[in-house]
């Protein structure tokens, strides 16, 4: 995994630009196709990742929350 990250990191957008050349070479009108479709790819992508940290987030304050009532009632309970 320590040179498959970097590599598809490097060879990904190469790729899409390859992608983005062929499309606008055979058929120019599909390249504003395939940028739409990329761009709803990307937007979908984004999306989840906000989702996911933002329920990431909720859920370490709940956490957060319960740990802070649960402790300030031991101490009450010692007092």
């Amino acid at each position: 995994m320590r040179i498959a990250k970097p590599l598809l990191l490097i060879t990904t957008p190469i790729g899409v630009a390859g992608a983005i050349y062929e499309a606008y070479r055979q058929a120019g009108g599909l390249v504003i196709l395939l940028v739409a479709l990329m761009s709803l790819i990307a937007v979908a992508f984004g999306s989840l990742v906000f989702t996911i940290r933002r329920e990431a987030a909720e859920e370490k304050a709940k956490a957060e929350e319960k740990a802070r009532h649960a402790l300030a009632a031991n101490a009450s309970e010692q007092a």
